[in-house]
């Protein structure tokens, strides 16, 4: 098979590296080019990545004699490996999405890329040639779900094959040149097993969590960023009966869900005529026609908040969604300001009563100085008080104090408050040991 266009291997592709790249990255940044003049595309899309390195190998060899270059096998092997990256893959991002270790890759412009790693922050020793090379992962990467970056939309959602989520913006809205944050997700779902092994919930705490989904209870998931929002509600859905109809519906697809018959739904920005758009609102009022049993909303950021609310108050027991906001209390006043600023004339008490009726649980995430990320809250919506939405807080985690590796120190117990959710469970066959609410006692 022929892998290359009828060239000669001595052509001088007539680009000069930048000044600013060390001799290794010029290196590679000249092959690349070279690579990238010679090979016959048609050819390289039927091929395997075993094949295609032996042939690139052999041209890598001969481009290294003429410039004079003398690697060790091991050099050798690892700059094929880095073309082969920048040929069929994102470049310099393939090793670190190969990691299973790394759970976030924040790129500040094409010098700088850092990593997280067990909850903690670092510097990689990884960067791109220059802003055009960042540039050109970038678009490789929203093009293959069908969206565009430039000047005209400088800001973009996407996700890889895997299922990581990706946002970048680029000039002019970067300053310094193109910002990219790459959340990564496992390739096995994090289930509610792994959860409690880690200590980001107990026992007691996701097997009530357990019996209110199988009870088709409506939850909200409430969080920061980063702080496990999306990663509860997927082990959360595990406990979804699998006969049922899901309906999900995200900015960005990333919920994993292990269900057969589940229907996704991903929104779609505007083109460049800035026509075209299909917002969240728009795929929640459509998912009602779809006969589900169960709507799942991946965040809810804007005037969604209250055609989402309509779902879970007229016969789609079950559902979830997420919101950003540091504590329960503050994630209802979220979805209340969300509703007011669709545009919706309805009167205060009325927005609350509705959010009392449609919601029964609140979930509290948060991700904490030491990296560990843990649910800190679970909470029931009880009604309303006068104009106020009555919640009582059943689980909670009480931190006590910093250990000296900067640890966070404290455990998870119990109020004391009974939930009133129990007789629903005891009606849906569902018992729970009482003994787990009692005043004070430490969850297991």
């Amino acid at each position: 098979m022929v892998f290359w266009n009828e060239k000669s291997l001595a052509a001088n592709d007539g680009v000069a590296p930048s000044a600013a790249l060390d001799d290794g990255l010029a290196l590679k940044a000249r092959l690349h080019l070279r690579l990238l003049d010679m090979l016959n595309l048609s050819a390289l899309e039927k091929t395997s990545r075993e094949t295609l390195a032996l042939e690139i190998r052999r041209t890598v060899s001969s481009l290294l004699a003429e410039e004079k270059r003398l690697l060790s096998p091991t050099q050798s092997d690892q700059l094929v490996e880095e073309l082969l990256d920048e040929l069929l893959g994102l470049g310099p991002l393939e090793p670190l999405l190969k990691d299973d270790t790394i759970t976030d890759i924040l790129i500040n412009t094409h010098e700088r890329v850092y990593i997280e790693r067990g909850g903690r922050l670092q510097l990689s020793g990884l960067r791109f040639q220059d802003s055009r090379h960042l540039l050109r992962i970038i678009n490789k990467i929203v093009s293959a779900v069908g969206r565009r970056v430039d000047e005209s939309s400088p800001m973009v959602d996407a996700r890889l094959a895997d299922g990581s989520r990706v946002n970048a913006i680029i000039p002019p809205l970067a300053v310094d040149g193109p910002l990219v944050s790459i959340r990564k997700f496992a390739k096995i779902p994090i289930n509610m097993g792994k959860l409690v092994e880690i200590g980001s919930i107990t026992g007691e705490m996701a097997t009530v969590l357990q019996a209110l989904v199988a009870a088709r209870r409506n939850v909200l998931i409430s969080g920061g960023t980063g702080s496990g929002k999306t990663t509860l509600l997927n082990a959360l859905s595990a406990f979804i009966d699998g006969h049922e109809r899901i309906v999900t519906i995200e900015d960005s697809a990333e919920l994993q869900l292990q269900q057969p018959h589940v229907g996704r739904l991903e929104t779609r920005p505007s083109n460049i005529e800035g026509k075209g758009e299909v917002n969240q609102r728009e795929l929640v009022k459509n998912a009602l026609r779809m006969r589900p049993d169960r709507i799942i909303v991946g965040e809810v950021r804007a005037g969604e908040a209250f055609d989402m609310l309509q779902a879970m108050n007229t016969g789609h027991d079950g559902s979830m969604t997420t919101v950003h906001a540091n504590t329960g209390r503050d994630a209802l006043s979220r979805i209340e300001q969300m509703i007011g600023m669709a545009g919706f004339d309805i009167p205060i008490r009325s927005i609350r009563g509705q959010i009392a009726s449609a919601i029964h649980v609140v979930v509290q995430t948060e991700r904490q100085e030491d990296g560990r990320r843990r649910v800190i809250s679970i909470s029931e919506l009880v009604g309303m008080e006068q104009d106020v939405i009555t919640l009582q807080e059943i689980f909670r985690f009480k931190r006590t104090g910093r250990g000296p590796d900067g640890d966070v120190l404290g455990q998870f117990e119990t109020t004391g408050v009974r939930p009133k959710f129990i007789e629903h469970l005891v009606s849906r066959g569902i018992n729970l040991p009482l003994d787990m609410f009692i005043h004070g006692r430490r969850s297991v």
